[in-house]
């Protein structure tokens, strides 16, 4: 059992849950939550969400959920390393993505920009409703009635418009206040997981180069010491064994940084923690790297045009969506009219943000396309 830090969440000092419930058996409070997670709709939804590639597009590139578990992963093997909260952290990982529309980022901007006059959407705050609302599985109350602390690990960010409907989960933002330690951790464990798994499926896909990535220092430097032990090594080989050093060197340096923080702030407790400025990061040396590393991406990978392409139809595909459902209700189901009534342009944004990649192309072709006899 990890010994935790007396500046970790733990049941004790934990804010608990809005509705109270009677402790669980045989595991944790935070457990409790993973498991509630694991176990909801959403969850398993993304399984046909995508990251950067469109579900059909290919069955080993990542989606929604495998990413969601490399996070929780990569998170709890570093939470244990600073006896921190490793059931908090994976709980957090888990839940992390569940708002995202179908079709990734591009889906959000799309559902954002018809939404604009309705509040917005932000995917972070999605996230949040749908632990908090939007799933319907038990008696006693709507969503899954997680811990505040995961919750608050859930809600990364959020625009300012947005923070004073949100109560007590918002009050952070409004008074510069810190998250968990987990929290912070379950952030940076995604950016970890992000950055070297878009590598992989960029190589996979054939639209970023061993050569291009080459002239990015910190590929490059893991990919000449794997060459150097390794010589022979076929090519795919040759890329997961770069890859799993990248990620071990990135969780190496975020231990020892954060480790160094922590002890040079002095924080004793989950309050001083929230008082101070953030403690789990990256040494700047690393930082700097990572930061070149996600602008090559960007520059060769996401804005390269099949990607921009497909995000063009699936910007499409969601503003089309929209407009269909806002200009006549009844095309939505039935569960969705009701709630438009209540909730009005809200109710059709949970619909298509809760869409997987596949079920929107379909949807999209039954309202849209009329099929050949």
């Amino acid at each position: 059992m990890n010994e935790l830090a007396a500046y970790a969440v733990t049941t004790e000092n934990s804010r608990g849950r809005k509705i109270p419930e009677k402790p669980p058996m045989g595991r944790s409070e935070f457990q409790r939550d993973r498991d509630r997670i694991i176990h909801s709709s959403a969850f398993r939804r993304l399984e046909y969400k995508t990251q950067v590639f469109v579900n059909h597009e290919g069955d080993l590139f990542r989606t929604r959920l495998t990413h969601s578990l490399e996070v929780a992963q990569i998170g709890r093997s570093i939470a244990r390393t600073l006896h921190l909260n490793e059931d908090l952290v994976e709980a957090i990982a888990l839940a992390h993505d569940l708002g995202h529309t179908p079709f990734g980022h591009a889906g959000q901007d799309a559902l954002n920009e018809c939404m604009k006059d309705y509040g917005g959407f932000e995917h972070n705050l999605q996230s949040l409703r749908v632990v908090d609302v939007l799933e319907e599985r038990y008696a006693a109350f709507d969503g899954l009635n997680l811990c505040y602390e995961t919750r608050e690990g859930i809600l990364k960010h959020v625009a300012k418009k947005n923070i004073d409907r949100l109560g007590e989960i918002g009050e952070r933002f409004l008074h510069n206040k810190r998250p968990s330690l987990e929290a912070q951790l379950a952030n940076l464990a995604d950016e970890i997981a992000y950055n070297n798994h878009d590598v992989d499926d960029g190589l996979r896909s054939g639209l970023i180069t061993l050569n291009q990535l080459e002239g990015v220092s910190i590929f490059s430097r893991h990919l000449t010491q794997v060459k150097h032990q390794h010589p022979t090594l076929p090519e795919r080989r040759l890329v997961y064994e770069t890859i799993r050093s990248m990620i071990n060197t990135l969780a190496t340096d975020l231990i020892q940084q954060s480790t160094m923080n922590i002890k040079d702030a002095q924080v004793s407790s989950l309050e001083a923690v929230q008082m101070s400025p953030p403690l789990i990061s990256f040494s700047p040396e690393i930082k700097k790297e990572q930061q070149a590393l996600k602008k090559f991406l960007y520059d060769n990978l996401y804005r390269h045009f099949r990607v921009v392409r497909m995000s063009s139809k699936a910007h499409h595909t969601i503003e089309k969506l929209f407009s269909a459902f806002s200009a006549n209700r009844q095309l939505l189901p039935v569960e969705y009219q009701r709630k438009f009534e209540r909730e009005n342009h809200q109710a059709i944004a949970d619909y298509i943000a809760g869409m997987t990649d596949r079920y929107a192309i379909k949807e999209y072709q039954r309202l849209f396309t009329i099929a050949e006899n």
